[in-house]
């Protein structure tokens, strides 16, 4: 048997491709939105609830989460991936929006299944001083879907049709799952790993956060104050992610008057910016440890200053230039990833490994809850109020989940 060094950065970095697809399959639809739109005659309204079934779906990260505490990754993960493969392609045969809102749902329902994967791999693969770094390097995969999907679409419209761009994003997941189950195993038994790796990922872990084989208590899992100082911060948070992957490029066409061109030269830009947010956070909670601020200050630090950062959405829509706008969803797109992936790994700082797939599951109700009430409030209002003050809201709500966080989440003594 050949033996592999590092063996766990190849582990997430497989994980992060599985994102990758996991938000291009969800970020297709609201790229393709004006051209579906216009085609299906679908309203604001009905395309609110669309967003709002995918939602509705995704909310059930707890259920998720649990069997996947319970039946594992390698093969727990891979039945939601092969599910929110088909239902992607199915995306491409439907006709009219009530056919769209019965996938999105069922969509959302699978999909809900990768957030607390990657942070049960992080949980695993790699001690603690580590996780940052590696729940940024998956949460890069988010971004990197969303950057895949204007260009995506755009082809697909001007080649073929938008159809095609489901059939494309649902066929990689289906390619994805060979590899996944080829290589992926659990530190203690995967073939390649070396000893000193496993010894190094077992002793760089807390101790009273190690397996232990048991099934999540979630009644107890509800009654802890951790548990709401990281969800409620994320029911704040996510409506920006929301507003940037199923509303703006809406917004780019209604307002800045974008064609499908440059929606593909422009549209891709926040989730780049994104992707440097993602590296952004954990790099500024390693650089607040090596200064003496303990791990879980570090991370509440981190999230402050990406909520501060955010406060650049409540200028989005006042600016005349529709480049200075777009500049400004850069930042808003690099400081939610910043705070989003910050409060994210803090699951794995706060919860045992066999409950950290399950807490993450419990928080993402939470933020997609958060994106649920926001894209509804905005498909019922945005015609008669316009964006501008969705913006301005955005703006705001990060730093009352920074106090939040603050004043509920305890270090562990």
């Amino acid at each position: 048997m050949t033996y592999f060094r590092h063996i766990r950065w190849t582990i997430i970095g497989l994980f992060a491709i599985a994102m990758t697809i996991n938000y291009l399959t969800r970020s297709v639809l609201g790229v393709a939105a004006p051209t579906i739109m216009g085609e299906q005659g679908i309203t604001s309204e009905q395309y609110s609830w669309i967003t709002g079934a995918f939602q509705i779906g995704i909310m059930f990260q707890p259920v998720a989460g649990y069997v996947l505490d319970i039946a594992g990754l390698r093969y727990g993960f891979t039945f939601f991936v092969l599910i929110w493969s088909l239902i992607t392609m199915a995306h491409g045969l439907v006709q009219g929006w009530l056919g769209f809102l019965a996938l999105r749902g069922a969509l959302g329902l699978v999909e809900g299944g990768a957030q607390p994967a990657g942070m049960k791999v992080v949980s695993q693969w790699f001690p603690a001083r580590e996780r940052g770094t590696a729940g940024g390097l998956y949460q890069i995969g988010a971004s990197l879907g969303a950057v895949a999907a204007p260009p995506l679409v755009a082809w697909a419209v001007l080649t073929h049709s938008w159809r095609a761009a489901f059939f494309v994003a649902g066929g990689l997941g289906l390619v994805w799952l060979i590899l996944w189950l080829f290589w992926y195993q659990t530190p203690a038994r995967h073939r390649a790993i070396t000893a000193e790796e496993r010894t190094k990922i077992l002793d760089g872990q807390e101790a009273e956060l190690q397996q232990k084989r048991k099934r999540p208590d979630l009644r107890t899992m509800l009654r802890r104050r951790d548990m709401w100082g990281i969800a409620l911060p994320r029911f704040l948070a996510d409506p920006v992610w929301g507003m940037l992957s199923l509303w703006m490029p809406l917004y780019l066409v209604q307002v800045r008057n974008f064609d499908i061109q440059q929606i593909a030269i422009f549209a891709w830009l926040p989730f780049l910016a994104a992707d440097l947010g993602c590296l952004a956070g954990p790099a500024l909670v390693a650089w607040l440890q090596r200064r003496g601020v303990h791990l879980i200050d570090a991370r509440r630090g981190a999230f402050t200053i990406g909520a501060v950062l955010m406060c650049s959405m409540m200028f989005v829509g006042v600016v005349q230039s529709p480049v200075a706008a777009i500049a400004l969803l850069c930042v808003a797109g690099f400081a939610h990833q910043t705070l989003s992936v910050t409060v994210i790994t803090m699951s794995a700082d706060l919860f045992p490994q066999d409950e950290v797939a399950t807490a993450t599951g419990i928080a993402g109700t939470a933020a997609n809850l958060g994106v649920l009430i926001f894209t509804l409030l905005l498909g019922s209002w945005v015609d008669q109020v316009g964006y501008g003050p969705f913006f301005i809201l955005l703006g705001l709500l990060d730093l009352v989940g920074a106090a939040i966080l603050w004043t509920l989440v305890r270090k562990p003594v």
